[in-house]
């Protein structure tokens, strides 16, 4: 009885320490650093999830390995149209190798 009472109490913990623990979003996983120039940044940001790219608003994906690594102007989108755009056109050529 003891066993399954400490067991139920730890459950009960683990799960409040883990539903408390905030979700990060879109804007928090962008890391952004203006340039000297001041109309240009630097940003580092991942890639949006493969299953997202048919979706209104991807999502980025927060467990990628890779980050991309942009220099342009700092009101770019990483999940715009324009972003869309060239992550399909990788995703195409990774799979069915028709690049230029």
């Amino acid at each position: 009885m003891k066993k399954t009472l400490s067991f139920l109490a730890s459950l009960l913990l683990s799960s409040a320490l883990f539903m408390s623990t905030a979700t990060v979003g879109a804007d928090e996983m962008v890391f952004r650093v203006p340039a000297d120039a001041g109309a240009y940044c630097h940003m580092k940001f991942p890639e949006m999830r493969d299953d997202t790219l048919a979706w209104e608003k991807p999502i980025l994906d927060e467990g990628a390995a890779n980050l991309v690594d942009f220099y342009g102007p700092c009101d770019y989108d990483p999940t715009g149209i324009d972003a869309i755009t060239v992550q399909r056109h990788v995703l195409n050529r990774g799979i069915y190798d028709d690049g230029e």
